[in-house]
C-alpha cells in the first residue's frame, strides 16, 4: 500500500503516520466485526461513499471499488440474516478494511483533504471510546471482549442485531454525505464541522452506553 500510494517519495513522517493510521483502523475494523451484518452494512456504506466521490474526482479505478462492493454484497447475502451462514472472520474483516483504506488513502492524498476520514467516523468513535473505557477500568485492551456499544445494544438491551447493523451503516452514510458537502469549504469550516460530528457522535455513544449499563447490567 505504501508503494502504491507513493509514501516513500514523501517526507518520512507520512510513512509513519500512514503506518499507525492503517494498522489502527484495520484493528478497529476487525474488533467491530462482532454481530451479524455490521461489517457488510458498514463496508457497503464506506465503499458506496468512496464510489460516489470517485465519480467526480476519479482518484482511483472505479472497477476496484465496484468489484469490491459486489463481493461484499455476496457476503451480505449470507451474513446479513438472523442465523448467518458465513462470517467474515479476521481474514475477511482485515481484507475489506485494507482495500477500503487503500481507496480512502488515495482519495485523501490526491485531494489533500482530511475531511474524508469522517467516512470512518462511526466506527472510530465506538472503537476509541470503548478503548478509553476499558483502560479506565484497567482491562487488557488486547483481550477479546463484548463491550462495544453495538454489542451492548444487541446483547444487553436486546435490540435486533440486524437493526443495529443497519443503523450503524445508515448513520455513517449520513455523516459521509455531509462530509462530501463540506469538502469544498475552507479549512476552518471543515474543522468546525468535523469537531461537531465527533462531539455529537461521542455524546450519543456516552448517553446510550451509560443508559444501557445502568439499566441492564
Amino acid at each position: 500500500m505504501s508503494y502504491q500510494l507513493d509514501l516513500f517519495d514523501m517526507p518520512w513522517y507520512y510513512l509513519l503516520i500512514g503506518f499507525i493510521f492503517v494498522v489502527g483502523v484495520i484493528n478497529a475494523y476487525n474488533f467491530m466485526d462482532g454481530i451479524n451484518g455490521i461489517t457488510a452494512c458498514y463496508s457497503l456504506t464506506v465503499g458506496g461513499l468512496l464510489m460516489l466521490v470517485n465519480q467526480e474526482l476519479h482518484y482511483i479505478q472505479q472497477d476496484l471499488l465496484a468489484y469490491t462492493l459486489l463481493a461484499i454484497l455476496v457476503f451480505a447475502f449470507f451474513n446479513f440474516r438472523t442465523k448467518a451462514k458465513c462470517f467474515a472472520g479476521d481474514v475477511g474483516s482485515v481484507s475489506i478494511a485494507y482495500i477500503l483504506l487503500f481507496a480512502l488513502g488515495s482519495l485523501i492524498l490526491s485531494t489533500g483533504n482530511l475531511i474524508y476520514i469522517l467516512f470512518l467516523a462511526v466506527y472510530g468513535v465506538d472503537a476509541v471510546w470503548t478503548i478509553v473505557r476499558r483502560l479506565a477500568l484497567k482491562e487488557n485492551i488486547f483481550e477479546a471482549h463484548r463491550s462495544h456499544l453495538y454489542q451492548y445494544l444487541g446483547n444487553e438491551a436486546r435490540v435486533n442485531k440486524l437493526l443495529v447493523s443497519f443503523i450503524y451503516g445508515a448513520i455513517q452514510f449520513g455523516v459521509g454525505l455531509l462530509a462530501i458537502q463540506f469538502a469544498s469549504k475552507d479549512f476552518i469550516t471543515q474543522l468546525t464541522f468535523a469537531m461537531a460530528i465527533i462531539i455529537g457522535l461521542s455524546l450519543i455513544y456516552l448517553i446510550i452506553k451509560t443508559y444501557i449499563i445502568k439499566k441492564y447490567t
